[in-house]
């Protein structure tokens, strides 16, 4: 098996932009809280809902373009075909401006429609309006993010990530407050407070744009030598390189879109079933003077949705964002890798991500769900069991997130770009099926969506699995990624649980005792692993810093 530390260079780099991703993550946890003191649960369900239409409008014009366009630039870059990677570049420019500015009209003027027809709730086109310019933005930085991705860096797109995110969450606050002050007489003031968020999120875009072209015009004498260099008198047509991005382009939105739209599916589901459905005994405790056998109202149904989406979603997806960078990592190096022919060096690329990645998601699934009231307490106090309950039931997905969002990126690594779309295919309508059964016959309410959203990922994994053993010849090591985490995690569990319950008796405080027992979490957590043998001194080296993580683990005599 190769080990060599120079052909795991997608970790170091994937490392980098997970770390900009969770503080991306952190951020938006953050500003999320002064959001919802300013708007309410309702108009964050507002912002929500409208925040999963323009995500699924990103996927149909942009989402897919980093990935692509990083793809072809990677595969061209490792012959040094630079005139062809800059065609490239130029060509996915031109597709860009084309297809978002489409879709950003589309959302703008079919506001109306999205809102009223789709989610039944009118006071969506003022956000979703506001929104919509945000995917002219994208489809312009997509390019150049995948392009510097192509070329094997992902520090631009990690600290637009981080500038976008910081912009995002200052105008955000900012625009909710003025806008509820200034619109506080207002029949639809959430609809106000819910546009200052999106506002925030079209000058975040604009901002981390802005530092991408920064970053070209710095690269640009560099491009400009590569390019003389460049003795490849074969140069792509731009015809062929268009064929080749929708080519590359299609099945991944195809893929992204099967895998995002469950949400947008479930957020309509919800509103209309919800309506004719009367208050349940699960809910009726978290609505004010609700009158036993009246019906959901189009307020207590925002409501539901902002807990959901706001809380339990927006906490859980916080770790996946481990698996995205690894994901967009791993794509560019395993696609490298496959134009020389290196299968065994692909393998040990698979083996290495989806270990790494189970390393993080299956402790960070398990506190969790342990922690999950303390850590909603501590970020949105006055938080209720509901909202813990939701999280604790669906912290797993994490597990099965962070597994699909690799495993679909190695598919696409390796070509197989059809395969994460019929395995999303069928997953989803699964998905679908089951949501509607719950919400429909059932008394779950908003616990309907939660299971939902964990069963949706487990079917994407187990599919994922099983096509990347067809088409890789390749079998998981399971003791090492799964169980030596997993019995790992469970004792972390049980010493985080009772030292939470012990810190906060002792002190009275939640938030100081939910913050020590984090950093205990991890420190526990990673000892166990080591002592357990799940990872090696080999794969430490691996990481960033590596060997300063093996010197401190060797002098805290946890790694002999």
């Amino acid at each position: 098996m190769v080990t060599e530390r120079n052909d795991n260079q997608f970790l170091i780099q994937g490392s980098i932009l997970a770390v900009a991703s969770l503080i991306v993550r952190v951020i938006g946890l953050v500003y999320r809280i002064p959001m919802t003191r300013i708007i309410g649960d309702e108009g964050m369900g507002l912002y929500s809902i409208a925040y999963e239409l323009y995500g699924l409008a990103l996927i149909l014009s942009s989402y897919s373009l980093p990935l692509a366009v990083s793809k072809l630039v990677a595969a061209k870059t490792i012959n040094r075909e630079h005139k062809n990677t800059y065609r490239i570049f130029v060509c996915a420019m031109g597709f860009a401006f084309v297809i978002g500015l489409v879709s950003f009209l589309v959302l703008f003027f079919g506001a109306d429609f999205f809102a009223n027809v789709i989610n039944n709730d009118p006071n969506l086109v003022l956000p979703i309006r506001v929104l919509s310019p945000t995917l002219f933005v994208f489809a312009i930085m997509g390019v150049l993010r995948g392009f510097y991705q192509g070329k094997n860096t992902m520090i631009p797109t990690a600290i637009s990530q981080v500038i976008e995110q910081i912009v995002n969450a200052l105008v955000s606050v900012f625009a909710a407050y003025y806008l509820m002050k200034s619109y506080s007489a207002s029949a639809n003031i959430d609809a106000y407070g819910a546009a200052g968020g999106t506002l925030g999120t079209l000058i975040g875009a604009l901002a981390g744009l802005m530092f991408l072209l920064f970053v070209y015009a710095v690269y640009r004498p560099v491009l400009r030598r590569q390019l003389i260099a460049d003795r490849n008198t074969y140069l792509d047509s731009y015809k062929d390189i268009l064929k080749m991005l929708v080519v590359t382009i299609s099945p991944i939105i195809l893929s992204q879109t099967v895998y995002h739209i469950s949400g947008v599916i479930d957020n309509a589901m919800f509103g209309n079933i919800m309506a004719t459905k009367e208050v349940t005994y699960f809910d009726n405790a978290v609505f004010q003077n609700t009158v036993p056998g009246s019906l959901y109202s189009v307020e207590n149904i925002r409501d539901l949705m902002g807990k959901y989406n706001n809380k339990y979603r927006n906490l859980s997806n916080v770790p996946v964002a481990i698996a995205s960078a690894i994901g967009a990592a791993i794509v560019t190096s395993i696609t490298a890798a496959k134009v020389k022919g290196m299968d065994n060096v692909i393998r040990n690329k698979t083996h290495i991500a989806i270990k790494f990645n189970m390393i993080i998601a299956i402790p960070s699934a398990v506190g969790m769900g342990v922690l999950a009231y303390p850590i909603l307490d501590m970020l949105f106090p006055g938080a209720n069991q509901l909202e813990a309950n939701y999280l604790s039931l669906g912290a797993i997905a994490i597990v099965f997130y962070s597994l699909s969002t690799v495993t679909t990126a190695i598919l696409q690594g390796i070509n197989k770009l059809k395969i994460p779309v019929i395995n999303s295919a069928i997953s989803l309508g699964f998905h679908v099926a089951l949501v509607y059964f719950l919400l429909k016959y059932t008394s779950l309410s908003g616990y309907s969506l939660v299971i939902g959203n964990v069963t949706f990922a487990l079917v994407v994994s187990i599919l994922n699995w099983i096509s990347i053993e067809k088409y890789l010849e390749y079998k998981q090591e399971l003791t090492k990624t799964f169980i030596i985490p997993t019995v790992s995690s469970g004792l972390m569990g049980i010493i985080v649980y009772f030292t939470h319950l012990g810190l906060h008796k002792w002190t009275g405080s939640n938030s100081f005792a939910t913050i020590i027992a984090m950093f205990l979490a991890v420190i526990v957590y990673f000892t166990l692993l080591i002592l357990m043998k799940g990872v090696s001194e080999e794969e430490l080296e691996n990481l960033p810093r590596g060997e300063y993580i093996i010197r401190f683990l060797k002098w805290a005599h946890i790694l002999k």
